[in-house]
């Protein structure tokens, strides 16, 4: 299948998502590849981020599917994790993903960390999966976006200065999602 859509899915609390960390920078990026759209939207209960919620918008309005790589950035990288345990996707992008409710009440009622990941699935349904983590990232431990990593075998981009990815450019990103293009 080839590649023809990436759609950002933002973590949560992320405001008006065009201008949030590097999501309007790299929704205009990627729209600049040749036979690439992409889609970035204000998400529906954009605090709490529910999985029940989230998962079938991604489905239903955003149209995630086999021409599709999910950029997912914090909880939208646990949402797109959890898409793609039960859904086919091109490729998923992971930026600060973790595996727990870090004893947070607002990660707890997403609901995405109610149950054991299923690495396995996600990647049967995924060709591609990269991830991008910082161990300097003040809200998630480095042990778990390395669980993550090994869960999934994905290629690891470690960082020790990005944090949690709240910048406003974020050039390697697009670098993979070129390289996803021209290798489909």
């Amino acid at each position: 299948m080839p590649l023809k859509k990436a759609v950002i899915v933002p973590g949560n609390g992320a405001g008006d998502v065009e201008r949030a960390n590097w999501y309007g920078w790299a929704n205009k990026e990627i729209k600049k590849i040749p036979d690439m759209t992409c889609l970035l939207r204000n998400m529906p209960d954009p605090v709490t981020a529910r999985e029940t919620i989230w998962l079938p918008f991604m489905e239903e309005e955003l149209k995630c599917d086999e021409e599709t790589v999910i950029i997912g950035h914090s909880s939208g990288a646990a949402a797109a994790m959890r898409y793609a345990e039960t859904r086919k996707v091109f490729a998923i992008i992971l930026v600060g993903a973790y595996t727990s409710d870090l004893g947070d009440q607002t990660e707890r009622k997403s609901g995405y960390f109610s149950r054991p990941w299923q690495w396995q699935l996600i990647r049967e349904n995924v060709s591609h999966i990269v991830q991008f983590g910082s161990t300097d990232d003040p809200f998630l431990p480095w042990e778990e976006q390395e669980e993550v990593a090994e869960g999934l075998k994905a290629d690891l981009h470690k960082y020790s200065d990005r944090g949690h990815f709240m910048n406003s450019r974020f050039p390697e990103l697009i670098d993979v999602v070129k390289k996803f293009k021209e290798a489909a």
